[in-house]
């Protein structure tokens, strides 16, 4: 067992967060933990990584297991460059690097076993950190984070909030812990990083916890969910999808064994009720009392928090069947980002995809007319009432309640209508009195939406309307938006949910646009498609050898013999230097003769290989 936690639980005050749950990781098991917002998801990763302890409990782990936590903080300012933050990483790697060096300065005056055996362990331990390659893992894994190989010698001090977290997130990689506890991790990615993320989580060599509302990201990498519910812990095997279905067949074993039960306990006591006061039967009703004491009883099943907010987006007008028309729009700031071209109808659900860079917020601030366009047209059709959220303006702050920020905004609709639309999206009783200022990230997009609701649009323009939100709130809101009869533009790096609600994709990259009338899985298939068609060309293009007469062949043949003939006379020179006092007493020269002679051994069979070939041609 890598680790393992025994009856653990976590207060703060009065709360109980979670209590008495088992939890383990095996191996290089992949962890997913799931629940809703506030059931203690992020303490217990903080308690798992110590940055918290647990009230109760014991904790387990194998000895020297390091346990690296992306938290969703940013990294600290620092005066240093993310090159140098960087490279402490490897600093195992330098030093041993260090030692391989003063060893080799050695071995000039001393090359005795000793020495030498001490620097083969070196050497190894040194592959073993992927010694020779740290350089290039890095440029690797960073870029992938959507920076570039200048960015390394930037100071830490210039980046913004969001990048300062995926540096942190590429140091932690790097780092390669025991076990790798991740929060949140798709955040701010685009749908290219999230996908190479997977791969990279998938194929880690050791144990991670993931903390995610991303349903398809958590279908390609967990093998283990535990749910925290209530407050008590649940293990379940497989991935996300697999323990949905898993929890639903759960608790239809556990209310059908309950029933059973309950009808045996309602007859036996029907039984003991009409024979415990008869002489005859008296003993019989004792046994049957006897035996329900001794019965264990089942619990009625407690269902799963499945509390979530109903709304119906309802437009108050119909509007045109032609609903915006781009074209040759140019968007950016001090640069062009994009060119769109794009026609929207009535009821399409589009969503806006493409690498960070590409410009999908600057996209629908332009058409907000929030950001002036640089070049081309774009025009709303007849009747076209726009309803938009964005992801930034969702977390504002204010000192009011929620009923007085969502009235002030609404202030012909009476105290009923208004109380009504915040019980649609969990505002009830006292919640209404809260101050905005107070509210998670989740109830803010929550009340955000609730403001949307009452526009009564019929084209909902939507930045990331799914972050903060938890698997019920996304679950929810696509089941609004699939009733929503009007027109949808989405921006979303959200696969499950763009697969959920999207008719076309809107496709942002190398400065253009693309529009595929598809949904998300049928445009993925005719991406996957087009690159296998790209490569059959690339495969058709390859031009057959032209015939050559048999005498240019021979002259060929002849060439490569002489050829093979000169190198192996090389190589049986550079045989006899190992025999040679001066190298053979010398461990640096040795090695890069022994380099040499494989170099050429390489390069005979390269030979040998073209001769055959020739000789086949000149055959046929």
């Amino acid at each position: 067992m890598l680790y393992q936690v025994s009856h653990g639980s976590k207060s703060f005050g009065a709360d109980t967060i979670f209590e008495d749950i088992q939890f383990e990781i095996k191996g290089n098991e992949k962890v997913t933990i799931v629940g809703r917002n506030g059931c203690g998801k992020t303490t217990f990763l903080k308690c798992l990584c110590g940055e918290m302890s647990f009230d109760k409990g014991t904790v387990s782990m194998e000895n020297n297991t390091t346990i690296g936590y992306l938290s969703q903080k940013q990294i600290e300012d620092d005066e240093r460059t993310v090159e140098e933050t960087l490279e402490k990483v490897f600093e195992p790697i330098f030093q041993i690097e260090e030692k391989m060096h003063e060893l080799e300065r050695m071995m000039q005056k001393d090359s005795s076993d000793r020495i030498l055996s001490q620097y083969a362990q070196l050497q190894e331990e040194y592959e073993s950190l992927n010694g020779y390659q740290w350089e290039s893992e890095m440029m690797n894994v960073f870029t992938r984070f959507g920076f570039t190989k200048e960015d390394l010698k930037r100071p830490i001090k210039e980046f913004s909030g969001g990048q300062k977290t995926r540096i942190a997130f590429v140091r932690l990689l790097l780092s390669k812990p025991d076990i790798l506890l991740l929060d949140e991790p798709t955040n701010h990615l685009d749908l290219e990083t999230i996908e190479w993320l997977e791969g990279y989580v998938r194929n880690y060599p050791k144990a991670v916890v993931i903390v995610s509302h991303d349903r398809m990201f958590l279908d390609h990498t967990t093998d283990v969910v535990y749910e925290i519910e209530y407050g008590k812990m649940q293990r379940y095997v497989g991935n996300y999808t697999s323990f949905v279905e898993q929890k639903r067949n759960d608790i239809e074993r556990r209310e059908s064994a309950y029933r059973r039960q309950q009808k045996e306990i309602e007859r036996l006591e029907t039984l003991i009720e009409k024979f415990r006061y008869k002489k005859n039967k008296a003993a019989f009703a004792q046994s049957k009392i006897k035996y329900l004491d001794r019965m264990e009883k089942i619990d009625p099943v407690q269902h799963s928090d499945d509390r979530s907010f109903h709304a119906h987006f309802k437009p108050e007008i119909k509007g045109g069947e032609r609903v915006l028309d781009v074209k040759d729009l140019v968007i950016g700031y001090d640069h062009p980002l994009s060119t769109i071209n794009l026609e929207i109808h009535r009821q399409n659900r589009i969503a806006v995809i493409g690498p960070n860079g590409t410009g999908k917020s600057t996209f629908v601030k332009t058409i907000m007319g929030l950001v002036s366009p640089l070049s081309g047209s774009y025009l709303y059709g007849h009747q076209i009432t726009k309803g938009y959220f964005d992801q930034q303006l969702a977390q504002f702050s204010s000192s009011k309640t929620v009923l007085e920020e969502l009235w002030d905004d609404y202030p012909d609709l009476d105290r009923t209508t208004i109380r009504s639309v915040l019980g649609q999206f969990l505002f009830s009783a006292d919640d209404v009195f809260k101050t905005v200022n107070v509210l998670s990230g989740g109830e803010k997009v929550r009340l955000s939406l609730a403001k949307l609701l009452l526009q009564h649009s019929n084209f909902l323009i939507l930045d990331e309307p799914t972050n903060h939100l938890d698997i019920p709130g996304k679950e929810a809101l696509e089941d609004a938006l699939k009733e929503f009869t009007g027109t949808i533009l989405f921006v979303s790096h959200d696969r499950y949910f763009i697969s959920q609600i999207a008719t076309g994709i809107l496709e942002l990259e190398d400065g253009k646009s693309s529009f595929y009338p598809l949904t998300y899985k049928e445009y993925e298939e005719t991406k996957k498609g087009t690159v296998e068609q790209v490569r059959e060309k690339e495969e058709v293009k390859v031009e057959k050898p032209k015939v050559r007469s048999k005498e240019t062949v021979q002259r060929e043949i002849k060439k490569i013999e002489e050829k093979i003939t000169e190198v192996e006379e090389c190589l049986e020179d550079r045989r006899a230097l190992r025999f040679e006092e001066e190298y053979y007493q010398d461990y640096q020269k040795m090695n890069i003769l022994n380099e040499e002679i494989d170099d050429i051994h390489n390069e005979l069979a390269h030979l040998y290989e073209e001769w055959e070939q020739l000789n086949e041609e000149f055959s046929a």
